[in-house]
């Protein structure tokens, strides 16, 4: 049962951001080559800050209680409030925290980093202070080092972005400018997407065949520069190859399972230009290029006809 939390002041403030899909480039990111990742604003998270007298509060769908005595899934959240508070110099008492999120957890749509931002945004406007991009940016990364060990840093750039993003280790962020509209369909398998494990995994077999895997990792690598091109220059049929292509890779890799290999022959079967899996893999969502809107809609309609768990069509603007 969830406990009610009385509240003893009008003022509220509310924060909220996007969710974000890696279009290419999935594990090839963590060893040096580049990604590209994309806004995805069907979803989201909010945060719902207010004066409530006492201990921090949290509401959400995970948990509803004092904060110091949220599980321990919840602690990249926490860390990011209580570093957050101590930044705007609020005092760690007497507020009540709402969170509500479309995004389902644990499928690589950037729900931590997502809800890390909401969180951020709405106490900065409780306080009424300004934040700047590198505000959030250093705060969403306490969360997402919970989250996923030794992340990328890619999440949180994508989702305060409005833009694809070029992202690549330790050089400046890049941005791309699509010519043409793409039609996506994300379908979410079901299942949970373990990004450590499944990171754990690719280090594992780079240790074990260094050459052959190398040269996947390089593979994938070379296909997202090809990607980038195909979206700048509206070429539909290439994007689609190049996304058959970099799911040849993660398989190859190990990270892509049962779930995600089945709704790719779905989407694939059904006239797909090209379908792969999107973030960690083994479970989570998959992304398929569609014709144009309605053959995205009959796609959509054919991958929860066989067993997707949620389907989003998303259309990329040039």
């Amino acid at each position: 049962m969830t406990m009610q939390k009385t509240t003893t002041s009008e003022k509220v403030a509310t924060g909220a951001a996007q969710s974000k899909l890696i279009l290419v480039g999935e594990h090839a990111v963590v060893h040096g080559q580049p990604a590209i990742a994309l806004p995805f604003p069907l979803i989201g998270a909010e945060s719902i800050v207010e004066k409530s007298r006492g201990q921090i509060y949290l509401d959400s769908s995970l948990y509803s209680g004092p904060m110091e005595l949220a599980p321990s899934s919840l602690a990249g959240i926490v860390n990011t409030v209580k570093h957050t508070l101590k930044i705007l110099q609020i005092p760690y008492r007497d507020l009540l925290i709402r969170i509500r999120s479309s995004i389902p957890p644990g499928k690589g749509l950037g729900s931590s980093a997502s809800v890390a931002i909401a969180i951020v945004k709405s106490l900065f406007k409780y306080k009424e202070e300004k934040y700047t991009k590198e505000i959030l940016l250093q705060l969403a990364n306490i969360c997402e080092t919970y989250a996923h060990g030794a992340p990328s840093g890619i999440d949180p750039l994508t989702i305060t972005s409005d833009r694809p993003i070029w992202y690549q280790k330790e050089k400046p962020v890049d941005y791309i400018d699509p010519k043409g509209n793409f039609h996506f369909v994300i379908a979410d398998s079901g299942q949970m997407a373990d990004t450590k494990t499944a990171v754990d995994t690719v280090k594992q077999m780079l240790k074990q065949a260094p050459q052959k895997m190398y040269k996947k990792i390089e593979r994938i690598g070379d296909i997202t520069y090809q990607v980038r091109e195909a979206l700048e220059k509206s070429s539909k049929q290439l994007l689609g190859y190049l996304l058959d292509e970099a799911q040849k890779e993660l398989e190859a890799l190990g990270v892509s399972d049962k779930s995600l290999n089945r709704l790719i022959e779905i989407a694939k079967s059904e006239g797909a230009l090209g379908a792969k899996l999107t973030g960690g893999g083994n479970g989570g969502c998959i992304i398929a290029l569609a014709e144009n809107e309605h053959h995205s809609q009959l796609l959509s309609e054919k991958l929860l006809q066989y067993g997707a768990h949620n389907v989003w069509s998303y259309e990329l603007k040039g």
